[in-house]
């Protein structure tokens, strides 16, 4: 297994002039994450940050992508975003390296890591601690900073930069729920690529720009059901389409908006302690209830990945969120079926 860098059993300060040499050698290298991760410490050393899921969802046959795992001996009843990211890994030859999340995300990635070193991919573990400790979190930071042979000024100017595109991602956030003006598609999109800023984010900051500056004259959106969408971002790709065919427009996107790091915080340190998505259920309510109250939301769609642990805490969100709430489960890469369809179509009706 190829190796740029042995690992440090502990965090000591890196010489600047290491630091540098380190930085060369890493020039332009392609990490994969398998989740958001702190892309500050990637972006520092020099090397792109590749969401896997952004490459495999958006590929031109992700079902492909999944048949391929189930060949390669993934069974059928895992889900089909691990089996996804496996076969993207495998088929993108530039990436030799991935940080995978242990604790924070999917249960699965423990033997999607197994099966990436199998096949001689370099895998870099990180783990957010269940209880939010601000002392584990650095440390597995600092860690990962070891690894890349990078330093904490160095990690601190690229959070500097990649803050001021993060609060234009807000702006396009704002005049979804506020002005209406901006789709619940084009809030997905633009927040869930703040992950990795699709590997360039001077490219990306112009693509918000450009998309901000077309909506000057933008009329707003007819009056319709105004829609929470809570849980991991959908496998299937036309349920904004519809829902905004049907009268409903998703103006809360709750896990994609945590993409973007909504906190006025200069600790990055406590900026990945905010973040909600990899720590548990009660905690990622405090931020949905707060805003689908302040965003006036009629209901909720909760959407659940089939095979995945997350469908145990419908019965929480349930007792917890005192709105209507549709749960939705997706399993492979695939347009709405006519079952979901005519539960939509329910729900919406339902409600109005």
């Amino acid at each position: 297994m190829y190796n740029v860098y042995s690992w440090r059993r502990h965090c000591l300060p890196v010489p600047a002039e290491r630091a540098k040499e380190a930085a060369n050698e890493l020039m332009q290298k392609k990490i994969g994450i398998t989740t958001t991760v702190p892309v500050e410490i990637i972006y520092a050393a020099n090397c792109v940050p590749v969401d896997l899921n952004n490459v495999f969802i958006t590929s031109p046959n992700p079902q492909q992508l999944v048949e391929e795992a189930e060949l390669a001996g993934y069974p059928r009843n895992v889900c089909a975003w691990i089996k996804g990211l496996y076969s993207t890994v495998l088929q993108n030859k530039e990436i030799s390296t991935i940080i995978a999340v242990t604790q924070g995300d999917c249960s699965n990635t423990h033997a999607l890591m197994e099966t990436l070193e199998l096949a001689g991919v370099e895998v870099i573990p990180f783990a957010f601690p269940f209880d939010r400790d601000y002392d584990l979190l650095r440390l597995q930071m600092e860690k990962l900073m070891a690894r890349l042979q990078v330093g904490w000024e160095q990690v601190r100017s690229v959070h500097r930069r990649l803050g001021r595109i993060r609060e234009k991602v807000w702006r396009i956030d704002e005049l979804t729920w506020q002005e209406n003006v901006v789709s619940g598609w084009d809030n997905h999109l633009y927040q869930v690529n703040c992950s990795d800023f699709k590997g360039d984010p001077d490219a990306y900051e112009k693509e918000v720009d450009q998309f901000l500056a077309g909506l000057a004259a933008a009329p707003p959106a007819k009056a319709g059901l105004r829609l929470a969408y809570i849980g991991v971002p959908p496998i299937m790709d036309d349920l904004y389409d519809y829902l905004e065919e049907r009268g409903a427009r998703v103006v809360f996107n709750e896990v994609q908006r945590q993409f973007t790091m909504p906190f006025e915080t200069e600790d990055l340190v406590e900026q990945y302690r905010l973040y909600t998505y990899p720590y548990g259920i009660f905690y990622r309510l405090e931020d949905i209830q707060r805003e689908i109250k302040k965003r006036a939301v009629d209901g909720v769609i909760h959407y659940a990945q089939s095979f995945c642990f997350r469908q145990i805490e419908d019965l929480i969100v349930r007792e917890r969120i005192r709105l209507p709430v549709l749960t939705l489960e997706g399993d492979r890469p695939n347009r709405l079926d006519a079952r979901t369809r005519m539960r939509i179509d329910a729900f919406l009706e339902m409600i109005r």
